[in-house]
């Protein structure tokens, strides 16, 4: 992990004496999702490093939910466009129970909860109206010359004659006005409103707010955050993140973080990444229902932040739940796996990742009919007998995620049930003779029968019942699970209990 290892190595080196402040920040503009809790696991990883050497850190989040409601989100009634240009903390929530920004902030919290993240939430609007930011309003206004400049000077953009450093709300919306001046006796500035008359108004609590450049910076400064992680786009050159240091240096009297760009999580086959505007996203606390907190934190994890990661919920979810279990099996470790298992497991006192590979639990548990003690048993007929032995309790917390993966999640591929009586109207003679003929071939089976060899036992039936391999197989998935696909076929007979196959071969079952 030699990223994290790097990045820790500077903050101890440069902010070892000291507690050491990692931060994050998400608009609650919309469902959280797992492109979203990128930024905010990036940012706890630190802390966990931190801590793990024995320093002291503190990971702040800030919510901010004094930001503008630009767009309503798919899953959104349209209806509250009406509410378009409101701060988020003052739209109602969809459900009818606080704000807009609490909906969608509760997700997060209960992914915090469930991913075991040691955080400090704070509320933008409640920093802002506890008056937390007017010491840095009047920096601003104090060096508002040298702040265009550095905006102007790294950005490459020129400013409008009208631009204002800040936005205020009027008629309970945020509005970019032309400021007239300030009073920092009164704490007050006066503006032009819409009619193009003066006002006054209080920037000490909360009608008045930052504009976004000039924000971020003096937040670092207020909280002295020393690393924090942000999108790729904010990287760019000439981006808010380089304006931010120039402003947060000469103009907050503060130091800029250690940067920590990440590049984005995209759905697996797409190009964009993910958006919580489009709602076809897995949202934060969905994916708990299907992946274990350490998968998560495995996923986020085992790639530095500047790779593009893409996640899916078939082959890639399946792929983590292997190689995690691989890696918690293997006997001879590297220091470097060694702690991304235990950054990983923060939290955790017990594995939910067993032994078993996900596609062999999946398909044992269906062919179980779900039931958890006959998964074991069946897996138990398996190469994977002493793991499942072994394993037990682990792999019924398993179970659990797998349950929920195959009630909502799974491909339509993935998902079967073995059908418990059997239509022979559905069959034709051929077919029933092929199955007739390998019934028999099954009594004669060794006890230790795998996969490869009911494979064979099927295929070499090809030429004497005049079926082609596809029609082989197809028949048999019909006959079973009443699909023309399914597991891989050899090694799903071979976790069938083997009497019961032979019944159902003979269509007697």
């Amino acid at each position: 992990m030699k990223w994290l290892n790097d990045i820790a190595d500077r903050l101890i080196a440069e902010h070892g004496d000291n507690e050491i402040v990692l931060s994050s920040g998400v608009s609650p503009s919309g469902t959280y999702h797992l492109g979203t809790l990128r930024e905010v696991m990036t940012a706890e990883a630190i802390a966990r490093e931190l801590r793990r050497r024995g320093y002291a850190a503190r990971h702040i989040h800030l919510s901010d939910d004094l930001d503008v409601f630009r767009k309503v989100p798919v899953d959104v009634p349209e209806s509250f466009s009406e509410h378009l240009g409101k701060p988020l903390c003052d739209v109602p929530s969809p459900n009818g129970e606080g704000s807009y920004a609490d909906y969608f902030l509760k997700d997060l919290l209960v992914a915090a909860e469930g991913l075991h993240l040691d955080m400090e939430v704070l509320r933008a609007h409640e920093k802002y109206r506890a008056g937390f930011f007017t010491g840095v309003i009047e920096q601003t206004f104090a060096k508002l010359d040298e702040a265009k400049d550095i905006i102007t000077a790294v950005s490459g953009r020129k400013l409008d004659p009208q631009w204002s450093p800040v936005q205020v709300i009027e008629d309970g919306r945020l509005k970019n006005r032309e400021v007239v001046s300030i009073d920092t006796d009164a704490q007050t500035i006066t503006y032009k409103n819409a009619a193009g008359e003066n006002e006054v108004i209080s920037y000490t609590d909360g009608r008045v707010k930052l504009n976004w450049r000039l924000d971020w910076p003096a937040r670092w400064a207020l909280l002295d955050v020393a690393a924090e992680p942000f999108g790729r786009d904010h990287a760019t050159k000439g981006g808010s993140y380089d304006t931010g240091k120039e402003l947060v240096e000469k103009v907050y009297d503060g130091e800029a973080p250690l940067p920590v760009p990440y590049d984005f999580i995209n759905k697996t086959g797409e190009t964009k990444k993910m958006s919580k505007s489009a709602g076809d996203t897995l949202t934060a606390v969905d994916l708990l229902k299907i992946l274990p907190p350490e998968l998560i934190w495995y996923f986020i994890l085992r790639f530095p932040p500047s790779k593009l990661l893409f996640f899916d919920t078939g082959e890639t979810l399946i792929k983590l739940f292997d190689e995690f279990s691989a890696l918690l099996a293997k006997d001879e470790k590297t220091e470097e796996e060694k702690q991304l298992i235990e950054l990983c497991m923060v939290g955790i006192e017990q594995p939910t990742v067993s032994r078993v590979p996900f596609t062999h639990l999946q398909v044992s548990y269906q062919s179980s009919l779900r039931d958890e003690a006959k998964t074991i048993d069946v897996i138990e007929r398996t190469e994977y007998a002493r793991a499942a032995r072994e394993d037990a309790d682990i792999v019924s917390r398993e179970l659990a995620f797998i349950d929920n993966w195959l009630n909502e999640w799974a491909d339509e591929d993935s998902v079967f049930t073995v059908q418990q009586t059997v239509d022979l109207n559905t069959f034709s003679d051929q077919q029933k003779k092929y199955f007739s003929r390998l019934a028999a071939i099954i009594e004669q089976a060794p006890d230790d029968a795998d996969g490869e060899w009911f494979h064979k036992a099927v295929y070499g039936l090809r030429d004497e019942v005049n079926m082609q391999p596809k029609e082989l197989f197809q028949s048999l998935y019909q006959l079973i699970i009443a699909k023309d696909s399914g597991p891989r076929a050899g090694w799903f007979l071979s976790t069938l209990n083997r009497d019961w196959l032979i019944a159902r071969l003979k269509l007697e079952k």
